[in-house]
């Protein structure tokens, strides 16, 4: 989810809890982690609610008033109805995405770097474009922060499969996103230097 950056503080803080969204469909999942700047949300609740329902209490918790909130929604558009539905989804700061990635482990067992190549074997067997997995973690390894578009060139690929792969990575737990491009994991990184070690 994308926030302005004035909402900034308010997430940091935990002081902001609450967010409305005018999507067509829910775009986050109740469990689901988001990183804004420094601090990770992590979702509580996904309801559809009218516009007319949204209380001054609410709106407090998404940073503004009623007026603000459905300014927000409006956007650019014509403003919205009373009978408007808009997702209205609740969060928590789970913490700092720093200090989460610094306290991960660097390290993998014989096992867990066995399953992580495994997966990855499995992630090139079940490509339409060829193995892709190695090259890609390499790649954002190389170039963290390097926008999708000039990574998916690089690799002769399309940007919008080659987002659909890097998110395959960050499920695996060795890729996460920025605020412009994508960096590897401590978790990443472990895997990249046993892969080298081992030649494949």
């Amino acid at each position: 989810m994308q926030f302005t950056m004035d909402a900034r503080e308010g997430l940091a803080s935990g002081v902001v809890t609450v967010t409305f969204r005018n999507w067509k469909r829910p775009l986050a999942k109740v469990g689901s982690h988001h990183k804004v700047g420094d601090t990770v949300l992590e979702i509580d609740r996904v309801d559809r609610v009218r516009l007319g329902d949204i209380t001054a209490a609410d709106a407090a918790r998404a940073g503004g008033s009623v007026d603000d909130v459905r300014r927000r929604l409006a956007g650019r558009g014509a403003p919205l109805g009373d009978d408007d539905l808009v997702y209205r989804v609740e969060f928590h700061r789970a913490g700092s995405f720093n200090a989460i990635v610094e306290t991960e482990r660097t390290e993998l067992g014989r096992d867990e770097l066995a399953t992580l190549v495994e997966r990855l074997d499995r992630l090139d067997r079940a490509s339409a474009h060829g193995p892709w997995t190695r090259a890609t973690l390499r790649l954002v390894a190389t170039k963290p922060g390097v926008v999708s578009t000039d990574l998916a060139a690089e690799l002769g690929r399309d940007r919008p499969s080659f987002k659909v792969d890097v998110r395959k990575l960050k499920r695996l737990g060795l890729t996460y996103s920025l605020e412009r491009g994508y960096r590897v994991t401590p978790k990443g990184e472990a895997l990249l230097a046993a892969l080298e070690a081992g030649g494949t």
